[in-house]
């Protein structure tokens, strides 16, 4: 658990968001998609949206957890913007996932693993760090990278564990 501050306003930071992300990765490797997960929960602690990368299944390469999770939460909320909400995600956002937390105009990221680790595991990511995605955009994200870093760890070892489908 962590506090942050956001626009003069105290914002937690809950583990259990970033589990039921873990545990929406590891369900969706289990059906045979990437090891990845993402959860969007409103400033108040509600959650919108928890979903898995689908991109093998789907035979799409865009669905990735990040997007279906803001897909998800848009369709739920009737919306495209998600101001007051937070993203989880297993894994720091690669560059089409940072552009459309973005536009989803999402202020606050919360990732577990790092692109290193997702390259190590055998991912191409392309990928731009945090200080350069808010120097690019206007608007000013706060970032908080290695929340539960070990415990989202543990998807990528059960990824290779059941040999998983590399894209």
């Amino acid at each position: 658990m962590a506090i942050i501050r956001y626009k003069g306003k105290k914002i937690l930071l809950e583990e259990k968001f970033m589990r039921k992300a873990i545990d929406v990765a590891l369900l969706g490797i289990k059906k045979g998609n990437g090891p990845f997960g993402a959860a969007i929960v409103d400033f108040k602690g509600n959650v919108i949206s928890c979903t898995a990368n689908s991109v093998v299944k789907s035979k799409n390469p865009t669905l990735h957890a990040e997007v279906n999770a803001i897909a998800a939460a848009c369709k739920k909320l009737k919306t495209h913007i998600l101001d007051k909400h937070i993203i989880y995600t297993t894994t720091e956002p690669c560059l089409m996932c940072r552009g459309a937390i973005y536009w989803a105009q999402i202020p606050i990221i919360v990732y577990g693993t790092n692109q290193k680790d997702a390259r190590v595991l055998g991912f191409d990511e392309i990928n731009i760090s945090d200080a350069q995605y808010n120097r690019i955009g206007k608007r000013k994200m706060i970032i908080v990278k290695d929340f539960m870093r070990k415990e989202a760890k543990v998807i990528f070892s059960e990824f290779k564990k059941m040999q998983g489908k590399m894209y």
